[in-house]
């Protein structure tokens, strides 16, 4: 299966996807990162946003998988994302827009509160899987 990559997504509650793919796209932390099979190996930090699926080929995305982040390890022949928190993008779509603009609110006020650096840091964490939850409720499937 030379022109498949074998792919894998894992959350820390269950396996996710686990099938061959023409293509994955994953939002790793230096930019996306396209993996097709033959890719050199590497272990990269995955950022909070979307994961592009392509089983049949690379024009015609068949799955989107939102993640908060976690890492992701290629070699040639496969792509495993080990993700700190995952969900289809349509479960995704339903959770309140409002909501989530709220905890952005307060994420940036608490934020502004900050007394430590690793309380910052850990703040910037959240809104960024906030604003990333917010990015992907605008996107579609092509």
């Amino acid at each position: 299966m030379a022109d498949k990559v074998e792919f894998e997504l894992v959350s820390p509650e269950k396996l996710l996807v686990s099938q061959p793919v023409t293509m994955v796209v994953v939002p790793g932390a230096e930019g996306f990162l396209g993996v097709l099979p033959g890719h050199a190996p590497m272990i990269v930090t995955v950022k909070p946003g979307v994961i592009d699926i392509y089983a049949n080929d690379m024009t015609t995305i068949t799955q989107r998988i939102f993640v908060a982040g976690g890492f992701c390890e290629i070699t040639g022949g496969r792509v495993t994302v080990l993700a700190e928190e995952a969900s289809d993008l349509a479960a995704l779509k339903s959770l309140d827009r409002a909501g989530l603009e709220k905890d952005l609110a307060d994420l940036n006020e608490d934020l502004a509160d900050a007394k430590t650096e690793t309380e910052r840091h850990l703040i910037e964490q959240k809104l960024g899987i906030v604003l990333a939850k917010l990015n992907a409720q605008g996107e579609t499937l092509h």
